[in-house]
């Protein structure tokens, strides 16, 4: 396959897969909730010739090639949306309360394109290309279902691919960015924790146990543990965002929840910071008097790049694009333009890299100087749709050429 016919092909269906993409983005469903979504894509897929079957709650793969003996190379988009009211000046703007403010519309929609590029070649594929569309990423819930019910067998994955849109970022809409071996992406827990008191009138809170001044300083001690009980090189976030108790001023309520997150980027360290965070909540509340406990919720693991996958996505991809439009992290760092293999942002395919060779790619789609001046998860964002074509040939290269040169 010579990467500059794939990329002309890739070009002659952009207006196709543009308008995808804002079908997709009129309809976000949130989670597994993505009942127009799931409808639209199963038909799109239908018309292109494929057999889509569903995966898990609200999955959907499809299978292209498998004409030919060879290995299977999985490609992922993702599908949901946030439950964030859209204010972004688009003619194509949701109207339904919720917003696709991460890109997944256009992941979505670059993987359509690539299905399309790949049925055009069916007979070229030395092996299978599994089409992965995935719900409840924002939740980092969807792999992990997929996975559960089958999704790495049947046939059986040997690789994988995810590629993530990033916005107001400081690179011409189209430039690739090829994640570096290891870990690019922490391991995420969401926790809520509840701080029981003894509920009584504001004028005697000798009458009462105060959960509020408990939960202050639970929030306060636990910034302690980045502080005081990791080594140098350990990277941890802990962020609370919410903080709910009460609704009179003149009353000590009986109880206050916080919630928030947790990121890190080994499993040993997130391990540790759990079960501190029980030790130390529990500990503050007794010493007011309260008691506390913390629930963690949904997660991910660290996702982890392969060393052989990211050197030869690297390598396939400036062979699609050219040097000037693809990099490794390594090269960005030389450059200046990046200071880190790591992102603080957490992904869910980070479940696909724990048990099959796979890696990360990000797709600049706006630059700031350009009016794409809104970052990931605002309300405001908007992505620069001319990197959609370019996107969904790199999906397809990446596939045509890693079966290649892995067939049997």
């Amino acid at each position: 396959m010579k990467p500059e016919i794939l990329l002309s092909e890739a070009e002659n269906i952009s207006e196709t897969i543009v308008n995808q993409r804002r079908a997709l983005h009129r309809m976000p469903g949130t989670e597994f909730d993505l009942g127009e979504t799931l409808a639209y894509v199963k038909k799109e897929l239908e018309a292109m010739g494929y057999a889509p079957e569903s995966c898990g709650r609200a999955g959907l793969v499809a299978l292209a090639g498998g004409k030919k003996p060879g290995k299977v190379f999985l490609l992922r988009a993702d599908m949901d949306g946030l439950p964030i009211r859209e204010e972004a000046d688009v003619d194509f703007a949701s109207k339904n309360g919720r917003m696709h403010a991460c890109g997944h519309d256009m992941h979505t929609a670059m993987l359509l394109g690539a299905a399309r590029l790949l049925k055009q070649h069916e007979d070229e594929i030395e092996g299978t290309v599994k089409l992965m569309f995935q719900p409840a990423e924002e939740v980092f819930e969807g792999s992990k279902d997929m996975i559960r019910s089958g999704l790495l067998e049947n046939p059986k994955v040997d690789a994988a691919l995810m590629i993530h849109v990033m916005a107001n970022m400081p690179f011409p809409a189209g430039t690739v960015v090829v994640s570096a071996p290891g870990v690019s992406a922490p391991a995420a827990d969401y926790f809520h924790i509840k701080v029981q008191g003894k509920g009584c009138h504001g004028s005697m809170p000798n009458t009462g146990v105060d959960p509020l001044t408990a939960a202050a300083h639970i929030l306060i001690s636990l910034q302690e543990i980045h502080a005081r009980e990791l080594a140098m090189g350990e990277k941890a976030v802990l962020t609370f965002g919410t903080m709910n108790a009460g609704t009179a001023s003149n009353v000590i309520p009986d109880t206050v929840t916080m919630g928030g997150t947790l990121r890190t980027f080994d499993e040993e360290s997130r391990s540790y910071i759990k079960t501190r965070m029980s030790e130390i909540a529990r500990g503050v509340a007794h010493a007011f008097r309260a008691e506390a406990e913390v629930i963690f919720g949904s997660g991910c693991p660290t996702l982890v790049n392969d060393r052989d996958m990211s050197l030869s996505c690297e390598r396939y991809v400036k062979e699609l694009l050219g040097p000037g439009k693809a990099f490794s992290v390594t090269e960005l760092n030389a450059m200046g333009g990046g200071s880190s293999s790591k992102t603080a942002g957490s992904e869910d395919f980070a479940y696909v890299s724990q048990q099959v060779p796979s890696v990360m790619l990000a797709l600049a789609s706006g630059q700031p100087d350009k009016g794409y001046c809104y970052p990931q998860h605002h309300p405001m964002v908007k992505f620069d749709e001319s990197a959609l074509p370019g996107g969904s040939a790199v999906y397809a290269y990446t596939a045509l050429r890693w079966l290649e040169e892995h067939k049997s």
